[in-house]
């Protein structure tokens, strides 16, 4: 088995109930940040981490992804005449590496979907992106992990410390031992009730694995929410083959629900500059408005 992380699966078949109606004819996953849409922020991610293919695990109602990453020919060569290259190198960025697709015929889980893409993967480690964590880092999120993968041999997972109040909406680290910012697992619990979580390292949507892991997700049995758990499987191989947590640097972003994925979008629209110095004041003219209106 080589040492080297090629390969990527961005699970992709979620119904994004949380932003309906929007998301009844648009995958949650084209919902732009400013003008990206997010799942572009995801395979971005994995190209400047050294990827050279991905898998993204689809469900009904999501061609518009694979037409995004498609080539326009058409629009390339409008681009072209209008010589607009900022925004045509923009859209030739994701064509860097290879994009596959495969359909998740039935909505039952994360576990059940990173499977689907056993064939794709074989006898190689692979590295698993979510899309509803966006992470902004000097050095890309997944670089890091593949980085620990590297010196350590051992599965990776990406972690950060959460809020006590928060254990309950993530996967959680029980650690036994610690080296800086690298976390040796003890176990790990899907959404632990409250009050009753190991720690506060919460599991943030970034994993570079061992394929040994798809011999426990052919065999597991479907756990939190009806649904076969990536956190349960990765559970039973830290038993026969220890999992490292690595507390990664960067900002984390959940665009995973709507209050997220607002304060998202103008956090970014915020650093870009030729957006900033108009949205401030608009901001600033809402927040004024606000003031008033309650000092009524």
């Amino acid at each position: 088995m080589s040492n080297r992380v090629k390969k990527a699966i961005i699970p992709a078949a979620g119904l994004g109930t949380r932003f309906l109606p929007a998301t009844k004819a648009m995958p949650k996953e084209m919902l732009p940040i400013v003008d990206k849409p997010t799942i572009q922020y995801i395979i971005e991610e994995a190209i400047e981490s050294g990827i050279e293919d991905i898998i993204i695990v689809t469900g009904k109602g999501k061609r518009a992804i694979e037409d995004h990453f498609d080539n326009n020919f058409e629009l390339e060569d409008n681009l072209i005449k209008k010589e607009k290259f900022d925004l045509l190198a923009k859209i030739k960025q994701p064509a860097k590496v290879d994009i596959h697709y495969i359909r998740q015929k039935e909505p039952l889980g994360l576990g059940h979907a990173v499977w689907c893409a056993r064939s794709f993967i074989g006898n190689e480690p692979f590295a698993i992106l979510l899309g509803d964590d966006i992470v902004q880092s000097e050095k890309p999120c997944l670089k890091q992990l593949i980085e620990q993968f590297e010196e350590t041999g051992k599965s990776i997972i990406g972690v950060q410390t959460v809020g006590e109040n928060e254990t309950d909406r993530y996967g959680i680290v029980a650690p036994k031992t610690y080296e800086g910012k690298r976390y040796e697992v003890d176990y790990l619990v899907e959404k632990p009730k409250k009050g009753s979580a190991p720690s506060n390292l919460a599991i943030m949507g970034r994993y570079v694995l061992e394929p040994e892991i798809f011999n426990f997700l052919e065999e597991q049995e479907k756990g939190a929410g009806g649904e076969i758990q990536l956190t349960d499987a990765l559970q039973k191989l830290n038993s026969t083959s220890s999992i490292i947590a690595y507390d990664f640097d960067g900002k984390r972003y959940d665009v995973g629900e709507v209050l997220g994925f607002i304060k998202t979008t103008i956090e970014m629209a915020l650093d870009r500059d030729d957006l900033k110095e108009e949205l401030t004041l608009f901001l600033k003219e809402i927040l004024n408005q606000s003031s008033i209106d309650h000092a009524k």
